[in-house]
């Protein structure tokens, strides 16, 4: 029994700390693209060091995603699915930027990274 157990735990251990896929993959354009972005973001929010290093990696990652989605999905369905994602992004901010600056970033976000816009046919 205590085998079973602990084999069971090796397991959950092993997925607990695997790392995200979208990571894994390095994005040469999700890169310096990030780093655009950071530097629009840090005129109006005024990141520390480590603040910078860690939007930077943040709004990489969500770029990689972004671009995949963007290559599977069309219209209103890709739209959707890339307004989820801003809104996830948004959240994991939370974790890096303080309160304050967390309502500057909500308030000039659409300026800095804007949806794309369904046409009606």
């Amino acid at each position: 029994m205590k085998k079973l157990v602990a084999i069971v735990l090796l397991f959950i251990s092993f997925s607990a700390f695997s790392q995200d896929p979208y990571l894994q993959k390095s994005n040469a354009t999700a890169k310096e693209e990030a780093v655009k972005i950071t530097d629009n973001y840090n005129l109006e929010l005024s990141l520390t060091g480590e603040q910078q290093l860690l939007f930077q990696q943040k709004v990489e990652e969500f770029l990689i995603r972004r671009y995949k989605v963007e290559s599977e999905l069309k219209g209103r369905e890709k739209l959707t699915v890339l307004y989820q994602l801003q809104n996830e992004e948004t959240k994991e901010m939370n974790n890096i930027l303080t309160r304050p600056q967390l309502e500057v970033y909500k308030q000039v976000k659409p300026n800095i990274q804007p949806l794309e816009r369904v046409s009606k046919e």
